[in-house]
């Protein structure tokens, strides 16, 4: 799985590793005694890295079926699979599930089925804790909507957390929608919440550990739910 460095990162580690080296580089050049250089370099070189790690953007490929697939949008937690009434566009009750990205997840976003987006729309909002319930519907938040080859429609919410204050999304009406491509990215630490039509057979529980673009974490059974929503 070949990594590289997210372009939404490239600006930010230039920006932070001029910062870091102005602090370090005058103390090794005037500070005494030199333990206090070297200890300011090692602190800089880890928070560098932890920066870098966050930028990081994993090129994946889902490898099983396609067909009817819902394929986690981000690296993070499960924390929610609840049966809710999703206003925005949907205007019914559907199954949410919700996977929670901490500091050290990778924070691009992934196109969750394959199909057409047929809506998008940002939302300003709060900036509470991501984890929370209110914040799929309070907080900073980007959504998307994806009509499948199979003409069933999924719910994709990006949403903002305590640290994050910068939402992008890549994805506009009209353009096609593909499980192995980003569809955005949420600077330090967010939510992505999934909107599925009932009936939806879910594969994850409750604080399992999700892979973006990898790891399925649904499967659409319209042979189950004709009326997809209700």
């Amino acid at each position: 799985m070949r990594v590289k460095i997210h372009h939404e990162g490239i600006n930010i580690l230039v920006s932070v590793f001029i910062l870091l080296a102005v602090i370090n580089v005058p103390l090794w050049l005037w500070v005494k005694p030199i333990s206090i250089a070297t200890c300011t370099t090692a602190v800089s070189g880890v928070f560098y890295m932890l920066v870098v790690n966050f930028f990081r953007s994993p090129k994946r490929h889902f490898r099983g079926d396609r067909k009817n697939a819902v394929v986690s949008s981000a690296d993070g937690k499960v924390v929610a699979i609840e049966e809710v009434y999703e206003p925005e566009y949907l205007k019914c009750r559907c199954i949410q599930v919700s996977v929670f990205m901490s500091i050290v997840n990778v924070h691009a976003n992934w196109f969750p089925v394959d199909g057409q987006v047929v809506y998008t729309k940002h939302h300003s909002g709060r900036f509470m804790a991501a984890y929370l319930p209110k914040s799929s519907t309070e907080n900073e938040r980007s959504t998307v909507v994806i009509e499948t080859p199979e003409h069933q429609t999924v719910l994709v919410r990006q949403v903002a957390g305590a640290m994050a204050r910068r939402i992008v999304t890549y994805a506009e009406p009209g353009i096609e929608a593909c499980i192995d491509d980003h569809m955005g990215f949420i600077k330090f630490g967010s939510r992505v919440d999934v909107f599925l039509p009932l009936g939806t057979e879910i594969f994850v529980s409750l604080d399992n550990k999700t892979i973006g673009g990898v790891t399925q974490i649904a499967k659409l059974r319209p042979d189950r739910n004709p009326d997809l929503y209700k």
